[in-house]
């Protein structure tokens, strides 16, 4: 990234909040100037003015414009949380056709131990033009699909929340609580190199697919990863991709919409 951040084909997005930009950044990078999540406005169980699904193509297409992205740009993401938000603006890119996204493998911790350039100061952007050519419904699913993969022996749904949030016992703000029956549990951050708890620094491949496949999670399966509001859920489908796991799934609404509806079975065992 050092070597190539001032192409002018190369735009660096921090995906932090934009506060968090403006206090310091890897210089030359832009500010995300939205919420990170890329969700349509609304209310749902992951905050107020969240909403439960992906931003439209037309919204999304205006977003990536105004922060200087065109169709052909290759943007490389990076946030200081562990990776989360940089992989969810990779998926949301994905989704919606763009494959030139990278995330900065350790983000903006990495960087700044490694006394890297940093600034305060926000580069002027023009505005670029992107269209959505292409939405890649293969990377996501429906709460619909969901329900039809329960017992499947081809697919593994697997959750990717912290385990109290599995167990039912951190009930956040959702009406129903525990887990999508036959889901295999394993929290994203246990694939990232700890200490710190968020490096943002992926684990040795070899021990990334020993800890998926004692899980059930193998490249032979079809694997829908899930969380709260499928931020987390898109940093597990970001690293299957990077592992070169042919078919993950993103359930974006994921538990903001599965416990707040009654047509979901919920376990606890």
């Amino acid at each position: 990234l050092a070597e190539h951040i001032g192409d002018p084909d190369v735009r660096v997005v921090d995906c932090d909040e934009y506060m968090a930009y403006m206090r310091l950044h890897i210089e030359g990078a832009i500010g995300l100037r939205t919420h990170h999540y890329l969700k349509e406005p609304g209310d749902s169980a992951s905050g107020p003015g969240i909403g439960t699904h992906i931003m439209s193509p037309e919204a999304f297409a205006k977003t990536m414009s105004a922060h200087g992205i065109s169709n052909d740009t290759t943007v490389v993401a990076y946030d200081n949380m562990g990776g989360l938000y940089a992989a969810r603006l990779w998926w949301s890119l994905d989704y919606y056709g763009h494959s030139k996204c990278k995330v900065l493998n350790g983000g903006f911790r990495k960087w700044y131990e490694e006394g890297r350039a940093v600034s305060m100061e926000a580069p002027h952007v023009e505005k670029g033009r992107f269209e959505v050519k292409a939405v890649r419904e293969d990377i996501c699913v429906t709460k619909d699909a969901v329900k039809d993969a329960i017992g499947r022996d081809d697919t593994v749904i697997w959750d990717v929340r912290e385990a109290a949030e599995y167990a039912g016992t951190d009930n956040r703000p959702n009406q129903r609580h525990g887990h999508i029956p036959g889901a295999r549990h394993l929290e994203w951050l246990d694939l990232t190199v700890s200490p710190s708890a968020r490096s943002g620094r992926f684990l040795p491949a070899d021990e990334i697919q020993s800890k998926l496949a004692a899980i059930g999670v193998t490249p032979d399966k079809r694997v829908i990863t899930h969380c709260q509001a499928g931020i987390r859920a898109a940093h597990g489908a970001f690293l299957l991709r990077l592992m070169g796991y042919p078919d993950a799934r993103n359930y974006d609404a994921s538990w903001s919409e599965w416990g707040n509806v009654e047509d979901t079975p919920i376990t606890t065992d």
